[in-house]
């Protein structure tokens, strides 16, 4: 089997570039500094990178609703389409995935709306990002229902769609929910998920939920965060990712480390998540091109 190399995490990468995390994370890029977004995905596609993320994470109506701009949710979700395809066309190859982030709240899957609510906003993204994107990918969904609104949402798009978990930090063998991880397994054979990933966790977390994912019947992610931890309070629109710190032991050479142990349990898709940059994109290039797993 060979490696297909992902990008990297876009918030923290813009938030390094642009100098200022905010409430809006990703989305205040698009806003004050397109070109950046379009940098840094032309940084991750010349790391090695195969297949790029559109900024559209944090590009979600009720954020956008609390901080006032909810009239310009399909321009912005159209722009960082259009920043992810350009990039890529200058690349000369490679995907586009419309990037969707969890409801409510990442890593609190309990904030998040009910499902059949949480499908009509999902379908409401779904159908700006049809235009450009060439599938969908489901990020850190927490639980098996948070998942469940996500996939019901994309349903109606003749796309492609990946699903990404994120499991707990301190046992990567549950969903952030507490529930198994496995159990995401059926829900994802039922709706047809092209890939089945593990994301933003603890690397350590990551090879467990990998290794109890091993004999799923599609294949497999995974892309780690590089954060020390998940603070308590970290579960609104107001906060900002200042109150999140990166790890010092997780350089370009540590990660691959960990990317090596996914490849062994069979993760064919890999890349990084948040505080995970180009050079550590450029470590997985250089590893895996070429090399078979």
């Amino acid at each position: 089997m060979s490696v297909t190399v992902l990008d990297g995490g876009l918030g923290q990468e813009l938030i390094r570039r642009a100098g200022t995390a905010t409430p809006l994370w990703s989305v205040q890029a698009l806003i004050d500094a397109p070109q950046i977004v379009r940098d840094v995905h032309d940084s991750f596609f010349a790391a090695g990178a195969q297949i790029a993320t559109t900024n559209t994470y944090s590009v979600r109506p009720d954020r956008l609703v609390h901080h006032g701009m909810g009239e310009r949710f399909e321009e912005l979700q159209s722009l960082a389409c259009e920043l992810a395809v350009a990039s890529r066309d200058a690349h000369g190859a490679g995907l586009v995935l419309g990037g969707m982030g969890p409801l409510g709240f990442s890593y609190r899957p309990e904030l998040a709306p009910p499902v059949e609510e949480a499908a009509a906003i999902f379908a409401s993204m779904a159908r700006v990002q049809a235009q450009f994107v060439d599938g969908y990918i489901l990020e850190t969904m927490g639980s098996v229902d948070e998942a469940r609104g996500g996939l019901i949402g994309c349903a109606d798009e003749d796309k492609p769609v990946w699903l990404s978990v994120s499991v707990s930090d301190e046992d990567g063998t549950k969903l952030r929910s507490g529930e198994d991880v496995a159990n995401i397994v059926p829900l994802a054979e039922d709706f047809g998920v092209q890939v089945l990933s593990v994301n933003c966790s603890r690397p350590e977390a990551v090879t467990q939920a990998v290794d109890m994912l091993s004999g799923a019947p599609m294949p497999l992610g995974a892309y780690a965060n590089g954060f020390t931890a998940i603070m308590d309070g970290f579960d609104n629109d107001d906060v900002t990712v200042d109150m999140l710190s990166a790890r010092k032991d997780l350089g370009p050479d540590a990660y691959l480390k960990h990317a090596q142990n996914w490849a062994a349990a069979g993760a064919t898709f890999i890349g990084g998540c948040c505080e995970v940059g180009p050079a550590h994109i450029a470590a997985l290039s250089a590893h895996f091109k070429g090399n078979m797993v």
